[in-house]
């Protein structure tokens, strides 16, 4: 006789990683989340969610972009090489969407159709909107266990704050 009981982990604290892909504070905010994921591995579940700034010309599309790369199976990959190369984003703007893709080996092309055919302007807008909503006014924020942690202003202590609650909800 087979003992039918296995036994599940728990699922994943989901961490959402609110981010402008053109903002140097979230490439500085990559040092922490390559801590988080040395520290909890697959308990914690880090996502990527799109907040493109006014101010970034090149934001919008970037997150676009981070999608198609994402429909690619390489979506954080993408967004980190992206992340290594903000300011030269913001001086030569989309060409460097497509330079990224093509260095990781994705197919560049179809970036560029993704971003002329717009088919992942619903997600970027259902992200920002849903941003919006729960008061993301910067980059870096991060959501977890229902709280917002707003690193657009200052990111002291955030790590260890992130690591407070996902230690609590991991205890149960």
């Amino acid at each position: 006789m087979t003992d039918s009981t296995t036994e599940t982990s728990p699922a994943p604290v989901v961490l959402e990683a609110w981010f402008d892909l053109q903002c140097p504070d979230c490439f500085q905010a990559l040092d922490d989340v390559h801590a988080l994921r040395e520290k909890y591995g697959d308990r914690l579940d880090v996502q990527l969610r799109h907040f493109p700034l006014a101010k970034n010309k090149h934001a919008y599309a970037a997150a676009q972009a981070a999608e198609e790369a994402a429909d690619q199976g390489q979506g954080w990959t993408y967004a980190e090489a992206l992340l290594a190369r903000t300011a030269d984003l913001a001086d030569r703007g989309e060409p460097v969407l497509l330079e990224v893709a093509a260095g990781l080996g994705l197919d560049a092309e179809e970036f560029d159709t993704a971003l002329i055919d717009g088919r992942h302007l619903l997600t970027v807008d259902a992200d920002q909107a849903e941003g919006q909503a729960i008061k993301v006014t910067g980059t870096p924020t991060y959501v977890i266990g229902g709280e917002r942690l707003d690193g657009g202003k200052s990111q002291e202590g955030l790590r260890s704050r992130i690591e407070e609650i996902a230690d609590r909800l991991l205890a149960g």
